[in-house]
């Protein structure tokens, strides 16, 4: 969705190169220092992110200003559920991910290169002339793995949080902790699926580790952005009910009540479309246990039937009432319940 007149690469296309952020060198090698897997690249070689390459002893990236993805969604959607209801997010993703999930719903994206994409040529300021004349409150990086692009997600969300926009991140959280720090000046928000509470399941279903997903949560909030918390229940994968509950003890402990975890419904696809859809009685067994485990906001997601509301921790009483994406009753003032007065975190302005 655009309303500019802008260039488009086809699939197959020659993709610009941009300077890479964070790696170093080691004689004609370079190693790559943006998430965990330290990529050591040998020239012309890519790393497993599809996006950056060693060209002639630099690193380089080949996701820069180019998504091939960009739409409009309501925030909800992300999801983000505490921040700015019933806003719209201008989205935005390019091809690339850090991880290789066997469940991945947007696998034709975040399973290939830019160059295997058909792209749209969409520098920062431009997204930006984008998000305000659709009316958007944010940007959303979002769809495949924002860390694969991170020097665009980094540049745009500068230039975004200069026009007033909120930069809001859907990510794997997958990623070392100085670029971290670096986003979390300009980021206001992050949704982090947790893919498992379980090291064995990361690297045998996503190919990677549980404790920096867990390191990133924890730095982003002390870093000051908004975190909410997704977590994909997949059956005979990830719908142990006494890891479930682990994670939420470890969500109470470390982050605090008060931050939002949304169990998302599985459907079959990618490398798991032998699998069943998650049962409706799983994922409302899993918010149940969230809310033992001492949870004020538990939330089911991609279920209809599901009660997607907002309560007062302290008086009970809905404040925010959704009917799917659409908001129907936004009851929350200045980030309070009007019945009882108790603070409701969130963005809410």
């Amino acid at each position: 969705m655009s309303s500019l007149a802008l260039p488009v690469y086809a699939k197959g296309s020659a993709i610009p190169t941009h300077d890479a952020l964070y790696w170093h060198s080691m004689g004609e090698a370079v190693q790559c220092d943006l998430c965990p897997h330290a990529c050591v690249l040998d020239e012309g070689k890519t790393g497993r992110c599809r996006t950056r390459q060693n060209l002639n002893g630099s690193l380089v990236t080949h996701a820069f200003a180019n998504p091939c993805a960009q739409h409009v969604d309501p925030i909800e959607k992300k999801p983000f559920f505490h921040v700015l209801p019933g806003s719209r997010a201008y989205s935005l993703a390019i091809a690339g991910c850090v991880l290789r999930c066997l469940n991945c719903q947007n696998y034709t994206i975040s399973q290939r290169s830019p160059d295997e994409t058909d792209t749209t040529y969409l520098p920062p300021e431009k997204a930006v002339q984008e998000a305000l004349a659709q009316g958007c409150s944010s940007i959303a990086y979002t769809y495949s793995e924002p860390i694969a692009w991170f020097e665009y997600m980094l540049e745009t969300a500068k230039r975004a949080r200069a026009a007033g926009l909120k930069n809001v991140w859907v990510t794997s959280g997958y990623i070392s902790q100085a670029p971290l720090t670096e986003l979390s000046a300009v980021m206001d928000a992050v949704t982090l699926d947790i893919k498992s509470f379980s090291d064995a399941i990361y690297a045998k279903l996503n190919a990677g580790k549980l404790d920096p997903i867990l390191q990133t949560l924890t730095n982003a909030q002390k870093h000051g952005m908004w975190v909410e918390i997704s977590n994909l229940v997949v059956p005979r994968w990830t719908d142990d009910l006494s890891m479930v509950r682990k994670l939420c003890a470890w969500i109470n402990r470390n982050m605090g009540a008060d931050t939002p975890l949304h169990f998302l419904r599985f459907f079959p696809l990618y490398k798991l479309a032998d699998l069943y859809p998650t049962p409706t009685d799983t994922l409302l067994t899993a918010q149940k246990i969230a809310h033992e485990e001492g949870l004020h906001y538990a939330y089911v997601g991609n279920v209809a039937e599901a009660d997607a509301a907002t309560y007062c921790p302290s008086c009970k009483k809905p404040l925010i009432v959704r009917d799917g994406l659409i908001i129907k009753t936004m009851a929350i003032t200045k980030g309070k319940c009007p019945y009882c007065k108790a603070s409701i975190k969130g963005i809410w302005a």
